[in-house]
């Protein structure tokens, strides 16, 4: 849920923080900074970025 550009979490009702998150796929593991609830852990990650940059990766991966 996004308030006034501010993305909050559905369960907790706390606004996200950017916090470091590692993300894995085919045994290679990514680090990056994605929008976090404070409470309860749960990662926010946009369409935009699902798309584009780790569809990009998932393809590189696969090529080799």
């Amino acid at each position: 849920m996004e308030s006034e550009g501010k993305l909050i979490c559905c369960k907790c009702n706390a606004e996200l923080e950017n916090k470091k998150t590692t993300l894995s796929y085919m045994g290679f593991n990514f680090h990056t900074d994605l929008p976090c609830c404070p409470s309860c852990g749960q990662v926010y990650i946009s369409e935009e970025l699902v798309i584009g940059k780790m569809a990009e990766v998932e393809k590189d991966l696969e090529e080799k």
